[in-house]
């Protein structure tokens, strides 16, 4: 059987992906920052650290036919300076993929992101054909991340997903979920700008798939559910799995920007109100298929069914 080896296999998507390999007939090594894992027999564990300190990545790849990366900073926010981001997501990365071509592994497929390519809106559907254009260090550093592997001679695919939903997600969408579940009416009724947003599980899926399909390898792909939602939505969703009425009052927007600006919450206001839909389709036409609904995912997300 292949051997697998995850970075950051601890992590939201990881913890996922880890099971679902092991599944599909694999072995797994789950790299992980630190013990204890969340993993038992038969996964093997390997302890590679942070990423900013220095990984020795040769010993972890011994009997490795594939990497999976999912390891660094995947998040956006004033607390991270740029520096870190570029040692986090781009040199680490850099150093793995030279190591994996000295190692001859058949495939490194590098789990990136949407932004990438975009910033937090956009004002067309986007696909892979779209020149990249990140607007913060976060995005910045995973292009370079990209670009690195592209040089390094290894056999790769990178996969950008926008927005990933599921069970412990964090972040904004688990933010929401939260807010969702508070038993009173909710002023998002009339936001009709509408996200695209990914399943962890049909995440999974397509990483399995570009790991062993053969033109995948060198291909950059994005990853989303079939239908873009809109955030009310989304909050109907969320409440459908809580068994509640969706209780949305139509609210002007500009009204919920300036609540949002007074909380301390500015950096969330192109989450909410702002477009960014992305079209699968070229990974579709490589075979991949979304299998879960967006809005039966998010309500089974918080109905504990997922």
């Amino acid at each position: 059987m292949s051997r697998v080896l995850v970075t950051g296999a601890s992590g939201f998507i990881g913890r996922a992906l880890v099971p679902a390999l092991l599944n599909a007939g694999y072995n797994v090594r789950a790299g992980v920052r630190r013990m204890p894992a969340p993993f038992a027999p038969p996964v093997e564990v390997a302890v590679h650290g942070d990423l900013d300190a220095g990984v020795e990545w040769p010993p972890l790849m011994t009997g490795v036919d594939f990497i999976i990366h999912l390891a660094g900073i995947a998040h956006t926010g004033p607390a991270v300076a740029a520096a870190h981001y570029d040692l986090v997501n781009h040199l680490a990365t850099a150093a793995l993929a030279k190591a994996a071509q000295a190692a001859m592994i058949k495939r490194l497929v590098l789990v990136s992101t949407v932004r990438a390519q975009t910033g937090p809106r956009s004002d067309r559907v986007l696909t892979e054909d779209d020149p990249p254009r990140p607007t913060e260090p976060y995005g910045r550093s995973k292009l370079a991340a990209e670009v690195a592997l592209a040089r390094s001679g290894v056999d790769f695919t990178v996969l950008r997903p926008v927005l990933v939903y599921g069970p412990g997600v964090k972040g904004n969408l688990r933010t929401l979920a939260r807010l969702a579940a508070l038993p009173v009416p909710l002023p998002f009724g009339s936001f009709a700008n509408r996200r695209s947003v990914v399943g962890v599980h049909n995440l999974v899926a397509a990483i399995a798939h570009v790991l062993h399909h053969p033109q995948s390898g060198g291909e950059t792909y994005v990853v989303a559910d079939l239908q873009p939602l809109s955030l009310a939505d989304i909050i109907r969703a969320v409440r459908a799995g809580l068994g509640r009425a969706p209780l949305l009052v139509r609210a002007p927007p500009r009204l919920v920007r300036i609540g949002l600006a007074m909380l301390g919450r500015r950096r969330s206001w192109d989450q909410l109100d702002g477009q960014l839909i992305v079209d699968p389709g070229k990974l579709i036409a490589a075979g991949w298929r979304p299998h879960l609904d967006t809005a039966a995912g998010l309500a089974a997300m918080v109905g504990g069914r997922e």
